[in-house]
Formats: C-alpha cells, sequence, structure tokens
C-alpha cells in the first residue's frame, strides 16, 4: 500500500497528522506493507525569509491583527501538538520560505530518507526554533539523517531538486489540493487534515 502525504514543514498540523498516522499504522495489521510517500506543497509560496522577526509578529501582520491575538491563536495550535506529544515553540519559530527545504526532502526521498527528513525538519522548524531557509542549516540538518552535506549545499546552490518540487506542487493543483495535510491511500481514498487516528484506521482498512 502507498500512502502519498503533501505536506509544507512549516504547516503546524501537517506535523500533527504525522503523528495520527504513525499512531494508526501502530494499530494496523499490514503496516509493514505500507510505503509512505512524502509530497511537496507551500501553503505560503509567496513567504519571505524574516529570521530577525519572530512568528507572532509576522502572523499578526499578514492577517492584521494583533500580536496579542497571534499568541492566543498560536497557543491553541501549542494545545493540539500536546495533545499527542508534541512540542511547539513558537516563540522560537524563524519565518522563513519552506522551498529549499522541500529541495532537502526531495533530496533525501532519493535514499529512501524522505520520512526521517520530513521528521527532523518538523522538530527543527517547530521545536528547536531552526531556520529552515539557511543553506547552512539545511546542511546541518540533511547530515544529521545520513546526506552528505556538501551534497545538500551543491542542491541548494544549483536548484537540482526544484523542478521535482514544483511537480508535487503542480499535482496537488490537479487534485484540487486546497490545504494539507492531504493523505492519498493507494490513488483510490483521501483524508485531508489531521484527523482523529480512528479516521486514519479507516482509510488504511478500506485502501487494504
Amino acid at each position: 500500500m502507498t500512502i502519498e502525504i503533501w505536506s509544507d514543514i512549516m504547516c503546524p498540523f501537517c506535523y500533527i497528522g504525522k503523528r495520527k498516522l504513525e499512531a494508526a499504522l501502530e494499530q494496523f495489521e499490514g503496516k509493514n506493507e505500507v510505503e509512505i510517500v512524502w509530497r511537496s506543497f507551500q501553503l505560503d509560496p509567496d513567504m519571505e525569509n524574516r529570521p530577525h522577526q519572530d512568528l507572532f509578529d509576522y502572523l499578526a501582520e499578514r492577517k492584521g491583527q494583533t500580536r496579542a491575538w497571534s499568541i492566543q491563536a498560536h497557543e491553541q495550535v501549542s494545545q493540539a501538538a500536546r495533545a499527542v506529544g508534541l512540542e511547539y515553540n513558537f516563540d522560537k519559530a524563524v519565518p522563513a520560505n519552506s522551498f529549499d527545504a522541500h529541495q532537502l526532502i526531495q533530496l533525501a526521498k532519493r535514499s529512501g530518507r524522505g520520512d526521517a527528513a520530513e521528521e527532523r525538519l518538523f522538530r527543527a522548524y517547530f521545536t528547536e526554533g531552526k531556520n529552515v531557509s539557511d543553506p547552512v542549516v539545511l546542511a546541518a540538518l540533511g547530515a544529521d539523517i545520513g546526506l552528505e552535506g556538501e551534497e545538500v549545499l551543491e542542491v541548494l546552490r544549483s536548484g537540482a531538486m526544484a523542478d521535482a518540487v514544483r511537480k508535487d506542487m503542480d499535482e496537488a493543483r490537479r487534485l484540487e489540493l486546497r490545504g494539507v495535510p492531504f493523505f492519498v491511500f493507494n490513488r483510490a481514498y483521501a483524508v485531508s487534515g489531521a484527523q482523529p487516528v480512528e479516521v486514519f484506521l479507516q482509510a488504511l482498512h478500506r485502501a487494504l
């Protein structure tokens, strides 16, 4: 069984959805026969890199809201993350465009490390407050999952994985995806959003 997941590593519900799918797979008798394929998606392709601005101010500015509103909105998301065992530190998060992070994921997929790349990037952004648009940071994160740092830097310099990222995003448009996470089971069934574990388990059994 193949599960394709359209996701953005800066999407808080994508990380939550990953944990819920993993919990469902732990209860699924065919889990060892499941292949997960991560697909690139950008919630905000035009997002600017703003390493000196915190995420609270960035979202408030984008939404025309107050900083207090932004802090409260992020706290609600943090509570949802804690419910599945994740730690979100939005006070440390760095506003950044995720395109190069997606290039790293595409590179990692070539050696079967796509899931490891997603997990490492999610943790780097949401928990550790790393700048996931910085090539040096991305090279170090790639090295953490067994990639060669110099290869990562060369990919980012050349844009070697850019077409693969755009191909995934083009396919998302053809599928009329409006948001992520979006999970497709054997190109037959789909689950949109970070749904309860039971919903993922039902989708797994239907696809089987």
